[in-house]
C-alpha cells in the first residue's frame, strides 16, 4: 500500500498494488487498507486479475463504499477507485 498519511484524515488517496495477484486477493488487500482509513479517503486498486473488474464495485457496493471508476494503466493492469464511506 503507499499513499498520503490518508488514516490521519479524511481526503487523502492511498494506492493498493495487487498486480499478479488472483482472485479473491485484491478485494482481501483492499479491505485489509480500508479498514483503518477515514472517510473520504480513496483507494485505488492496481489489478491484473480481470475479475477485479467486477469485485471492486461489488465490494464498495455491499460494504457501502462509492466505485469512482476504473482506467487502464501503463501497463497491463487496471485502476480501480473507490472513496470510502
Amino acid at each position: 500500500m503507499t499513499g498520503d498519511d490518508a488514516a490521519a484524515g479524511s481526503g487523502g488517496h492511498v494506492t493498493v498494488d495487487a498486480t499478479g495477484m488472483l482472485c479473491p486477493l485484491p478485494i482481501i488487500e483492499l479491505a485489509k487498507a480500508a479498514r483503518d482509513l477515514a472517510a473520504g479517503t480513496e483507494v485505488t486498486v492496481i489489478a491484473t486479475d480481470v475479475a477485479a473488474r467486477v469485485d471492486v464495485p461489488a465490494w464498495a457496493r455491499m460494504t457501502g463504499n462509492e466505485f469512482l471508476g476504473e482506467k487502464k494503466t501503463d501497463g497491463a493492469g487496471i485502476a480501480l477507485t473507490v472513496r470510502l464511506r
